[in-house]
């Protein structure tokens, strides 16, 4: 999977000065809005897989050092009644291997951090611990690419736009877990209301049954034996 900050990085920093058309300035400060929005349009991508019993998915993104990166993720299932346990393990390994994250057994998770090196960053979801159900994870990942204080744009309007890509990535988050427990909720509510209407099936055959048997037995109770 191709790092979303880098592509937004990439993009940032190629402005050009005008053709004559347009002012310098105003070249600059198109380029930069429009950069900032492709930014956004990254940032808010969301991605779902599935993972089978057994199995495992991992990702990387190719990060700089002081590069900030987070994911988001959460647990769930689209199968009606599957509700059940819905944790997974999440992990972050550096380039060199290390464990920057290590979270086990966990349905949702916020977590960032800083790369201390460049490299690739490889990420994990994994229902190896699961022997028969399947889980659907949805996840988010953005990052923040480090700049130095003197490269900060000096553009107020593109620093508002940046701002504002990262409060749409924020609610786009929240609403990818809004969405995944709503569907978590109703897959156990529906599933606890079909327990409940087989049991009250079974309960009006068992009174059933204890009704004929009480009729027969107090019929029999009642007879008259008579010898010849």
């Amino acid at each position: 999977m191709a790092a979303f900050c880098t592509f937004s990085s990439k993009l940032a920093t190629s402005a050009s000065p005008g053709d004559g058309t347009y002012p310098a300035n105003t070249m600059r400060s198109l380029q930069a809005v429009t950069a900032a929005f492709l930014s956004v349009a990254s940032l808010v991508a969301a991605h779902n897989i599935q993972l089978n019993a057994h199995s495992r998915e991992c990702f990387h993104e190719n990060l700089h050092k002081d590069d900030k990166m987070t994911v988001t993720f959460q647990v769930g299932d689209r199968e009606f009644g599957g509700a059940g346990n819905l944790d997974i393990d999440f992990w972050i390994q550096d380039p060199s291997g290390a464990l920057r994250i290590n979270e086990p057994h966990t349905s949702v998770g916020d977590h960032s951090f800083t790369a201390h090196e460049d490299g690739k960053y490889t990420y994990c979801f994994s229902n190896e611990g699961s022997s028969v159900s399947s889980k659907e994870v949805s996840f988010n990942v953005h990052g923040i690419v480090y700049v130095a204080e003197e490269e900060h744009p000096s553009d107020p309007l593109e620093k508002e736009v940046r701002t504002l890509g990262e409060l749409l990535a924020q609610v786009k988050d929240e609403q990818e877990y809004i969405v995944i427990r709503e569907r978590v909720h109703r897959n156990t509510a529906e599933s606890t209301n079909d327990r409940i209407k087989y049991w009250s099936v079974f309960q009006l055959f068992v009174l059933v049954g204890n009704c004929v048997f009480q009729v027969f037995y107090l019929k029999r109770f009642f007879e008259i034996k008579r010898v010849v």
